[in-house]
């Protein structure tokens, strides 16, 4: 890839010298270096320049892409400083426009690095631009510019524009003209060459490839979370892909769509209209719609905002048919739509009082609106964006990537699973388009390449009908025309029927069938047939065979043998509500974990010591002995932490003591009771995800507020 814009020689610009650190590439690194030489780049490069230029991460990283798209370190470094001075140079800084105009004068012409917007001079016959930072208004633009690059009339675009100034003699004519305009993008892939590199990985490595590409950590996010983050992938590979997404604040929800690619926009909630979405009757003017890739609404949830009537019914006909009309001819498109929202209840208030839907805008909560939502994410399970999210690994040049979105945009993954599976007849034409058009996306992402096991293709099956379901469970509760049923599919290979139900069906199965005219889900299922969730396989909370029996986090209910499969990315989870009723009564607990060595994990422990001191009365004593192993480059830091354990506890109703077992074969987890109880769980104590910390941190006070891993309890009476 050539620059567009000529390096200047350092001595021009005062930049900064700092460099980024050295990386010692791991296996992966390395293996995505190897087989996307000169495409991907390092993320902790792109955030540390991001902190000081208000750009999109595609206008940085396709700089970069030019400059540091290797994992040679002096190379890199060199790369670095060429972006840097590139950036100083010709970047507009908003503060800076006059001085930058300036410049242009005394030179006579000018590289600059800015949003253009270009509009129609409907009585002169030309066109008008106009620059975001730089602040120049009306710029007479040429035709040619305009019809290479229409998108530069509807939201403007991101260019490395080259501007002349010469006064005319006619008074009233702009001095200001544009010579080039190249908008920052890469103009081709080679989309064999991906599908073979794609073909190198396996199906974790290439998850983890993509999820770098996000800018994360892949070890810092379990599999649920990482689909989770790549579902908002899909309305850019996937046309005509209706999708929302309703969360806290501060989960990312708009990054992917406001900087990840030059093929979709962003519009504030509050800022959509028929003719800016759809046409402007007046002017003929098309809208956002027919001009990108997606389009997203973000802080679309809130119900003091104002909508038009007109609006919604137009956006129904389009969502279903892909045509819209606003009193002309019918017109199609094919950009996908996403709406971004906050939530302010929790989950449990939600099912149990009313519904998903209800911060929406009143004229939103329609029936037929949402019903040609194809999916819905839940944001809720995606933790905050904190520092040590952050990867410092190699992912894809994000505009590289963007291009092989929308490439993907005309492959149909919808029929991939039916050589294994097969729907129930009962589900809707909308939730099997629904469905089918999310599972088609996740396989562009995941399996563009083919090669998908039976098993993969299920997980995405699942996951596809979770996000469908939770659109039609929330129209039930608010339109009692609609006929409840189940989601359903059976794997040919053993006629086993499974039924996909979401995580906050399984977790709050007494709120699941609230405000419902019929209530379904886990207490539905029939004999013989299987629960599923999403993402982490079965998801199903089983104690005694008993579906849902799951005990609640305020009360100790009956100790039962069985087995509980707590779901990745769900809150609500203890250790009080995991083991209190199998704990209460004993006078001594012995728990074998060799894995109780780091900081979090000897927290975890202490917090396990304190439910146990809650279940023993006043007056009485239990023992609890931990039987660990060293951890040879800690081991000094461990002794210490568990000694102030022992001395922490020391004259409470709880006594703690604690030893090393040297065997090699020491792996497997389990808490034994004196009164008979064994249980085995195979994350140990170790079910919670990292959570931001802090005095005022909720998730640190209180378990219940934290996203699991995912983990599975067997319990049995010995």
């Amino acid at each position: 890839m050539n620059s567009e814009i000529s390096p200047v020689s350092p001595e021009s610009e005062d930049v900064p010298n700092a460099s980024p650190p050295p990386v010692n590439l791991g296996p992966l690194d390395r293996k995505i270096v190897d087989a996307f030489p000169g495409l991907v780049v390092r993320k902790d490069i792109t955030k540390g320049l991001k902190q000081n230029a208000l750009v999109p991460t595609y206008v940085l990283e396709y700089l970069l892409g030019q400059h540091c798209a290797t994992d040679d370190e002096g190379t890199i470094r060199t790369g670095l400083e060429a972006v840097k001075r590139i950036l100083a140079k010709h970047y507009v800084h908003r503060n800076e426009a006059e001085l930058i105009k300036s410049i242009i004068k005394e030179r006579g012409r000018h590289k600059i690095i800015d949003k253009v917007t270009v509009e129609l001079n409907d009585k002169g016959g030309f066109y008008e631009a106009e620059f975001t930072s730089l602040g120049l208004r009306k710029v007479p633009t040429p035709d040619d510019f305009v019809r290479r690059h229409p998108k530069l009339l509807v939201g403007g675009i991101w260019c490395i524009t080259e501007i002349t100034y010469e006064v005319s003699e006619d008074g009233k004519a702009s001095p200001w003209h544009i010579d080039s305009l190249k908008p920052i993008q890469v103009s081709k892939v080679d989309y064999d060459e991906y599908l073979k590199a794609r073909a190198k990985f396996t199906t974790e490595e290439w998850i983890d490839t993509l999820v770098q590409s996000l800018g994360f950590k892949p070890e810092m996010l379990t599999r649920r979370a990482k689909l989770l983050q790549l579902l908002r992938f899909v309305p850019f590979c996937e046309r005509n892909y209706n999708l929302l997404e309703l969360g806290p604040k501060g989960t990312g929800k708009s990054h992917v769509y406001a900087e990840f690619s030059p093929h979709g926009t962003m519009i504030s909630g509050a800022e959509v209209t028929a003719p800016k979405l759809f046409v402007n009757n007046a002017s003929g003017k098309i809208g956002l719609l027919g001009f990108w890739d997606c389009v997203c609404f973000d802080e679309f949830a809130g119900k003091d905002k104002k909508v038009d009537k007109v609006l919604v019914d137009t956006m129904k006909n389009y969502m279903a048919n892909r045509v819209f009309s606003r009193g002309m001819e019918p017109l199609t498109a094919e950009a996908s739509m996403v709406f971004m929202g906050n939530t302010k209840k929790s989950v449990a208030y939600m099912l149990k009082h009313s519904h998903f839907y209800e911060q929406l805008p009143d004229k939103y909560i329609d029936s037929a609106f949402l019903d040609r939502l194809h999916a819905f994410s839940p944001g809720w399970e995606v933790a905050p964006i904190r520092n040590d999210l952050y990867t410092s690994g190699y992912g894809f040049i994000v505009d590289y990537y963007a291009e092989i979105l929308k490439h993907q945009r005309s492959e149909d993954f919808t029929s991939g699973y039916k050589m294994a599976f097969e729907i129930a007849s009962e589900i809707t034409t909308r939730d099997q388009i629904g469905l089918e058009k999310t599972f088609s996306g996740m396989m562009k992402l995941l399996h563009p390449h083919g090669g998908a096991t039976v098993d993969e293709i299920e997980e995405l099956l699942a996951f596809a009908m979770e996000c469908r379901r939770r659109v039609r469970e929330h129209i039930l509760r608010i339109d009692d025309t609609f006929q409840p049923h189940d989601f359903k599919y059976r794997r040919k290979s053993d006629g086993v029927v499974r039924t996909a139900l979401t995580p906050e069906e399984i977790q709050y199965p007494e709120f699941a069938g609230a405000h419902r005219p019929q209530a379904e889900g886990a207490a539905d299922i029939k004999a013989g047939e299987t629960v599923t969730g999403s993402a982490s396989g079965d998801l199903s909370a089983a104690v005694d065979g008993g579906l849902g029996a799951v005990p609640k986090v305020t009360a100790v209910s009956e100790a039962k043998q069985g087995h509980l499969v707590i779901p990745e990315n769900s809150k609500g989870w203890g250790y009080r509500r995991i083991f209190a009723s199998h704990l209460r009564g004993a006078r001594k607990i012995t728990v074998r974990d060799p894995y109780v060595r780091a900081f979090f994990q000897i927290r975890n422990f202490m917090e396990f010591l304190q439910v146990v001191h809650e279940l023993v009365p006043e007056g009485d004593e239990v023992e609890v002995q931990l039987i660990t192993q060293s951890d040879m480059d800690s081991c000094v830091k461990q002794d210490e932490s568990l000694n102030q354990l022992v001395q922490s506890f020391t004259g409470s109703r709880v006594a703690f003591s604690w030893e090393f077992d040297h065997s090699p074969n020491f792996h497997a987890r389990s808490i034994t009771t004196d009164h008979g109880w064994k249980i085995t769980i195979d994350r140990g104590l170790d079910v919670f995800q990292r959570f931001e910390t802090g005095p005022f941190s909720l998730e640190q006070a209180m378990q219940e507020a934290r996203l699991t891993r995912g983990a599975e309890v067997t319990y049995v009476k010995v």
